[in-house]
């Protein structure tokens, strides 16, 4: 073999190997994509797409209402899947469901994402220190913190979703809807 050709292939063989590497950490602790396997999300997010989750940004921020979380579920739910629901209720907030609406601390809330409105009532209950409460866009038929009796803690927060990236004719940026009550 010629030293040409010689180094061609160790340069090579580097450039995979950092692409490797780089790849790894990227998905590690960078970015990540999902595919979503269940309509809980819908309208916003439809069943098989693909979205990709920021994995460092509750480092450096505390989740907002209206993010779009993917967790890993309380214990107390026996699952083992990652989940993916909207951030509604934040600690200390008091959140309610009547009469086809979400009220925190006694004000609606302005839900333009969501498929229909829930056709159940809940609370009012109290999101303790360290916790959240999580809706589908999909309210009615999304298993979520209204059914959970357990609490979504910060800490299983495995990233914000940020962007529909497949099937091509729906990649959109997934944005924190402006929610006022």
């Amino acid at each position: 073999m010629n030293q040409e050709l010689r180094n061609f292939l160790r340069e090579m063989v580097s450039i995979i190997i950092i692409a490797f590497i780089l790849a790894t950490v990227l998905r590690m602790f960078i970015v990540e994509g999902r595919v979503i396997p269940t309509g809980s999300m819908v309208p916003t997010i439809q069943p098989k797409d693909r979205v990709m989750v920021c994995k460092f940004n509750y480092y450096f921020k505390d989740p907002q209402r209206g993010d779009i979380v993917v967790f890993e579920p309380p214990e107390e739910l026996g699952q083992k899947e990652d989940f993916i629901k909207r951030v509604i209720g934040l600690p200390g907030e008091t959140l309610e469901v009547k009469d086809g609406k979400v009220y925190i601390d006694g004000k609606s809330l302005e839900e333009p994402y969501i498929m229909e409105e829930p056709n159940y009532e809940y609370g009012p209950v109290k999101i303790p220190e360290g916790a959240l409460f999580v809706m589908g866009d999909n309210r009615n038929l999304s298993f979520d913190s209204h059914m959970w009796n357990a609490w979504l803690r910060e800490s299983h927060l495995k990233g914000k979703a940020f962007m529909t990236y497949w099937p091509v004719n729906r990649i959109t940026m997934l944005e924190r809807e402006v929610i006022s009550h």
